[in-house]
């Protein structure tokens, strides 16, 4: 859920001043230059699905600007978020490379801007790039420690706080990108944060206020800023 967007969508891949800093973006200029020249830029609202669960994988999926949710529903009906996605996530790859199903839904939770691109002309695109294919094999392993690292919040950490607590680093860190403020914008509701942190969500509600009330954090709005991650960090271990 971290705002991991810069404050303004770029234009072109050519014009993004944040592609470095984006692990499948930092292109050599050949093969920026190539991979400007395909896909299409489109805009999406609060809501929109850029792809369900079960669908036929046609596109890779490159977020340019804003944030989409990555969830999964089992047979029940019931729903869990798996990760939230931010700019430079590539969604749809691992469906797309094996040939498979979407096993996910992706969904936007703020505007956002995404690059969609047809499923052969990717491959293509990749086989004509090696640094293209090294940045995507890095991505596939991103998705995995992300799994894995969630598993072990959820499995490991004895406490709902220790697991909240988490959450908000691991958001915070990712939208800092390396700078000293760690601030970001909480685009889920306390639901849906209950959801990934396994606990309620009035565990949930509680604790950011006694976080708040304890000067560990600062919310204004929708903007969450941790102020003593030291404090957090040690809810953790």
């Amino acid at each position: 859920m971290a705002g991991l967007h810069s404050h303004h969508p770029p234009e072109d891949c050519l014009n993004c001043e944040h592609r470095h800093l984006r692990m499948f973006c930092n292109l050599t200029p050949e093969a920026l230059q190539d991979f400007d020249s395909i896909g299409i830029m489109m805009s999406h609202a609060r809501g929109a699905k850029l792809f369900t669960e079960g669908d036929a994988a046609r596109n890779v999926f490159i977020i340019c600007f804003g944030q989409v949710k990555i969830s999964s529903t089992s047979r029940d009906g019931k729903t869990m978020i798996l990760k939230i996605a931010g700019p430079g996530d590539v969604m749809g790859l691992s469906a797309v490379l094996a040939n498979v199903p979407h096993e996910v839904t992706a969904e936007a939770i703020e505007p956002c801007q995404v690059k969609t691109i047809r499923k052969q002309e990717f491959i293509d695109f990749l086989g004509r790039h090696g640094v293209a294919s090294m940045n995507a094999a890095q991505s596939l392993s991103g998705e995995y420690l992300t799994v894995f690292h969630d598993a072990k919040r959820l499995a490991l950490s004895g406490s709902a706080a220790g697991r909240l607590a988490r959450l908000l680093l691991d958001w915070g860190k990712a939208a800092s990108n390396g700078k000293p403020e760690i601030r970001f914008t909480m685009a889920l509701t306390h639901e849906e944060i209950a959801n990934m942190a396994g606990t309620s969500r009035e565990t949930v509600t509680r604790l950011l206020n006694q976080f708040r009330r304890d000067q560990w954090i600062v919310i204004k709005g929708a903007s969450l800023t941790i102020s003593k991650p030291d404090q957090l960090e040690r809810l953790t271990a």
